[in-house]
């Protein structure tokens, strides 16, 4: 369970948007997080609806929980938004995301996580610096993806597209939505200015854990994505570490090799400067998040030359492995079809 949650959930019943509904999903009421969703229904000012959903048996968890509760929802509803416990969106989110559904051409509109990093922690840190990086992957249309945690998409359309038999036997609940819109040309909308700020804890394991599971999902579900990243981000490793080799042999040979080092140097250095255009650019996304912004800063300027390489180490090791643990569930992606729950 997140840290926060209720503050995280208590966010989705604060919105300025006038009418609409939440509903929570969760597996069962034994749930420590059931307690929880009690409390936020009680002191919402918005109609709240809490889902049980029972386990999952072929798909994972999150699919379940959303397949549940989507079927709850009325047909007098126009629009349906996803949402994550995990992230804390501002009283403006929901209407900026519908917004660019009022073009009927448009298939959904999406957006990103920003982590912030609760504790000056060095994995909570490149944690943050790590999904920064993907956030601002986005923004063309032939390259957006939906996020799970802040997507929005007509109910008619969802319902057009039968996104509930796409989501039969999924581990991924955003992918699988890709697929069916990408499948019938229907473009995806990214809108920077719903970026969600996500507090985030990470030790060395639960980070690897996060960031690996992103990457075989990734593999399964969007394989010419997953090479394009590997590709992209081994070729900036090893013009670093080739660099370094160099010139630490040619030292050693008493040989010039100042040229080597620099060599090495100039992707780290554009690595943070791309941060810092980021970071620039979050900045008058989420004006109410300057200070923590600006205070925790060197997270995404300093941590940016790194992230190549932890990308490059997730990217291989979804090469030899289909497994992933999430929310405490063990669960082999078999197929972007199928999935099998290993353990709970």
């Amino acid at each position: 369970m997140e840290q926060e949650l209720e503050t995280n959930l208590l966010s989705l019943t604060h919105f300025d948007y006038p009418q609409y509904e939440v509903f929570f999903a969760i597996a069962t009421a034994e749930d420590p997080a059931y307690r929880v969703l009690e409390r936020v229904a009680s002191a919402s000012k918005r109609p709240v609806h809490i889902i049980r959903a029972g386990r999952a048996l072929d798909c994972s968890d999150k699919v379940h929980n959303l397949t549940a509760a989507v079927g709850q929802v009325d047909e007098q509803f126009d629009v349906l938004v996803f949402a994550d416990s995990d992230g804390r969106p501002p009283r403006q989110w929901l209407s900026r995301l519908v917004a660019p559904l009022a073009d009927d051409t448009v298939g959904a509109a999406t957006t990103f996580r920003w982590l912030f990093p609760k504790r000056r922690e060095f994995w909570s840190a490149l944690a943050a610096a790590w999904s920064a990086s993907t956030a601002t992957y986005l923004g063309e249309r032939k390259r957006n993806f939906c996020w799970g945690g802040g997507t929005a998409i007509k109910r008619r359309r969802f319902d057009e597209l039968r996104i509930l038999n796409s989501w039969q036997g999924a581990a991924s609940d955003d992918y699988a939505l890709t697929r069916s819109l990408q499948n019938n040309g229907l473009p995806i909308v990214f809108a920077p200015e719903c970026l969600v700020p996500s507090p985030c804890t990470f030790a060395i394991r639960t980070f690897l854990e996060f960031t690996n599971r992103q990457l075989i999902i990734t593999r399964i579900y969007a394989r010419r994505l997953w090479f394009k990243a590997l590709v992209g981000h081994l070729f900036y490793c090893t013009t670093i570490l080739t660099g370094i080799t160099c010139w630490v042999i040619r030292s050693m040979m008493g040989l010039p090799s100042i040229e080597f080092l620099v060599l090495s140097l100039i992707p780290p250095m554009f690595a943070s400067v791309r941060g810092i255009l980021r970071l620039v650019a979050v900045l008058e996304l989420l004006p109410d998040r300057r200070e923590q912004l600006l205070n925790d800063g060197w997270v995404w300027v300093l941590l940016a030359p790194l992230v190549p390489f932890v990308y490059v180490y997730n990217s291989l090791a979804a090469v030899f492995t289909r497994k992933i643990t999430w929310r405490g569930i063990r669960y082999e992606l078999i197929s972007p079809f199928q999935t099998r729950i290993i353990a709970r």
